[in-house]
């Protein structure tokens, strides 16, 4: 009689089903997520930032007169008023930004390579300084120089004269003088970073060869500060040409640049498509030079 041979049920890897009552899971949610934790930060943006610029933009395509026209940017472009104030505006900035940097890499040499007591203290009074308001600077400067002020004061003391002979805050070299006090501390900060991270043993090589101060400074110094000075630069000419404080607060007669030409459109003439077409000029230069900015930062390692 023949056996019959049984086979045992072999075992694979075989998938387990799932469950009936569990249906797949969906990548939705995790494809999502990035885009839902994305759209509070820039409906935020775009409500606070976005939403008034685009206000701004478009009356200054409206005319008082109705309509849409392109009449309020050529009335602003022919009329002097902007030009001059476009001119000062670029003039002040880029004086006060060649100041800052020539007055900024000096102090910033002083500090870094000359041994005084206190220069730690000094290099923090720098980081402090960054967060003061622009018309607090100006308004120092009022009560020294300014006509009542201390300068003024001595003057009359020691002379008699009725009146000191301290009158430049209420002229154009009153505003860069206060732009410089300002601005030079934005030029210091990246270059005292720049200099703690400077090979002292560059410097002491150079000296052992018989190499004076000035020529170390232009040789050794000057080449590694150069993307400090670049990035510096370029931010407190972009902050320069967006200065309203300091001129408002000296009360500098005649000195009209474009933030002061938007406040006078809009608040004492009542233009407000003028005010908005100046707006936008200035804020277009002050994208342009602020991606410059970025540039040169990235460059210099900022």
């Amino acid at each position: 009689m023949a056996e019959t041979t049984r086979t045992r049920p072999t075992v694979g890897h075989q998938p387990r089903p799932l469950p009936r009552d569990r249906p797949p899971r969906s990548r939705l949610p995790r494809a999502a997520g990035p885009l839902l934790w994305t759209l509070p930060p820039v409906a935020l943006l775009s409500f606070f930032f976005l939403y008034p610029l685009a206000l701004v933009v478009r009356q200054s395509f409206h005319p008082d007169t109705g309509g849409t026209s392109l009449r309020p940017y050529t009335d602003v472009f022919a009329s002097q008023a902007f030009r001059q104030a476009l001119g000062t505006t670029v003039w002040l900035a880029l004086a006060a930004t060649a100041g800052c940097l020539l007055l900024g890499f000096l102090l910033a040499l002083v500090i870094a390579f000359v041994p005084f007591p206190g220069a730690r203290a000094v290099a923090r009074f720098v980081d402090v300084f960054l967060s003061f308001p622009s018309f607090l600077i100006t308004l120092a400067l009022v009560f020294v120089y300014g006509s009542t002020g201390i300068a003024g004061g001595l003057w009359t003391d020691l002379t008699g004269a009725a009146e000191g002979p301290f009158r430049f805050l209420t002229t154009p070299w009153g505003v860069l003088l206060a732009e410089i006090t300002y601005f030079t501390p934005f030029v210091m900060r990246p270059l005292l970073a720049a200099f703690s991270q400077l090979d002292t043993a560059q410097l002491e090589a150079a000296a052992s060869l018989g190499a004076r101060a000035p020529r170390i400074v232009r040789q050794v110094i000057l080449p590694e500060a150069l993307p400090a000075l670049a990035s510096g630069g370029s931010l407190v000419l972009v902050l320069c040409l967006n200065e309203f404080g300091i001129v408002l607060f000296t009360g500098a007669k005649g000195v009209t640049t474009l933030p002061m030409l938007v406040y006078s459109k809009a608040i004492l003439e009542s233009d407000y498509p003028g005010a908005c077409v100046v707006a936008v000029v200035n804020v277009l230069i002050s994208v342009g030079l602020y991606a410059l900015y970025r540039v040169v930062s990235r460059r210099a390692g900022a």
